[in-house]
């Protein structure tokens, strides 16, 4: 069974850094997909940045210039690196792939992100 587990979140003052790491257990090259959402109390789900099946990046424009999508295939990793962070970026954080294997989406756990001072 494919998973994808979130990890890196916490408790971080205004204008820190961040970077979440999302392990996948499956092969990685079997997900078309992989991207970052998230969910602050009370609102949808967003889209926060994103690798496309063609290879491209795209990112939610509240985060350009702030956040970077990374990956490392032999660890079987994306990573979200978040800098400059402010108090509306606090809430959960998600790993997301679609599987071409399962033929389907999967999600992580979530991991909290919280801005505070």
């Amino acid at each position: 069974q494919v998973q994808l587990v979130e990890s890196g979140g916490g408790l971080v003052q205004p204008g820190g850094s961040l970077r979440l790491s999302c392990v996948a257990s499956g092969e990685i090259f079997t997900f078309k997909t992989m991207a970052w959402y998230r969910q602050a109390p009370g609102k949808e789900r967003d889209l926060v940045a994103r690798f496309t099946s063609d290879g491209m990046i795209n990112y939610a424009d509240f985060v350009k210039g702030r956040f970077t999508i990374s990956r490392d295939n032999l660890k079987k990793t994306v990573y979200l690196q978040m800098n400059s962070l402010k108090p509306e970026d606090t809430a959960v954080y998600y790993c997301n792939g679609f599987n071409i294997l399962y033929g389907r989406q999967f999600w992580g756990q979530g991991t909290q992100v919280t801005v505070s001072s």
